[in-house]
């Protein structure tokens, strides 16, 4: 079981999952789970190698995908979805494989697709900080800063650093073996959801591109597409109150 966090009370409209993308954690969505749970119970997870949960010896979306059923089984068996990047694929494959268990479905940023890109460089950068020598994250961001020049993505990074334990709160090894599982997309996955699908994009963003639509739409016929202006892949962190605004909007359309 994944390591969860609930936020807000049951109501009578069916909780929202979170799930986030490659590196991070549900604190990263601490502030949007705070503010929409308002109207319903919020589940935040940390994904299998990620965070809290449990280091696993694979990590491919089937597999992320029966982590959330598994979390949505024990939190009444159905549930709105809202996954980003890695964890929008991990909801695209929930929705599919297991359409019962999802009522709407907000994905952010990311197509199934497979994508050329890879993460590892990022791996190489973490493993490359040597702990011992760590007091604060100040000093592991000093040490992040030649391979990684951009300030945002190291305070990104950091979040899953347990300074205190000289720990990252992340598979390295399986992630990186893995990563093209990660960016990629199963071959030769079937099925559709029928349900509502809202398919947000950051304007700055090109994850969902034009080309991408006949490959949703074969997925998911009833799919509709946004973009928030001024906002790229971290469109959540990007613009958040306009995030949040189109995704309340779409849950209780």
């Amino acid at each position: 079981m994944l390591a969860t966090y609930l936020t807000g009370d049951p109501t009578d409209r069916p909780p929202l999952l979170i799930v986030h993308g490659l590196f991070g954690s549900a604190r990263n969505w601490n502030v949007i789970a705070k503010r929409l749970s308002d109207e319903r119970q919020v589940i935040g997870v940390d994904m299998r190698n990620h965070g809290d949960s449990a280091f696993q010896p694979t990590h491919s979306y089937p597999d992320m995908a029966a982590d959330l059923a598994q979390v949505i089984a024990a939190h009444g068996g159905r549930a709105d979805v809202l996954g980003h990047s890695m964890g929008g694929k991990a909801a695209m494959m929930l929705a599919l494989t297991r359409p019962e268990m999802v009522n709407r479905l907000v994905v952010a940023d990311i197509a199934p697709v497979a994508y050329g890109h890879s993460q590892s460089h990022l791996i190489d950068a973490m493993r490359a900080v040597d702990l011992s020598r760590v007091e604060t994250r100040r000093d592991a961001d000093e040490q992040l800063s030649a391979a990684v020049p951009e300030a945002g993505v190291r305070a990104f990074l950091l979040q899953s650093l347990d300074v205190k334990g000289r720990r990252w709160r992340l598979n390295h090894d399986v992630l990186d073996r893995d990563m093209g599982k990660a960016t990629g997309w199963p071959e030769g996955v079937e099925g559709r959801f029928d349900g509502p699908v809202f398919m947000l994009s950051g304007a700055e963003s090109d994850y969902v591109r034009p080309e991408h639509r006949d490959a949703i739409k074969g997925y998911f016929p009833k799919a509709r597409f946004a973009k928030i202006p001024g906002a790229g892949h971290w469109l959540h962190a990007d613009k958040p109150r306009e995030f949040e605004a189109a995704v309340r909007a779409f849950l209780n359309a």
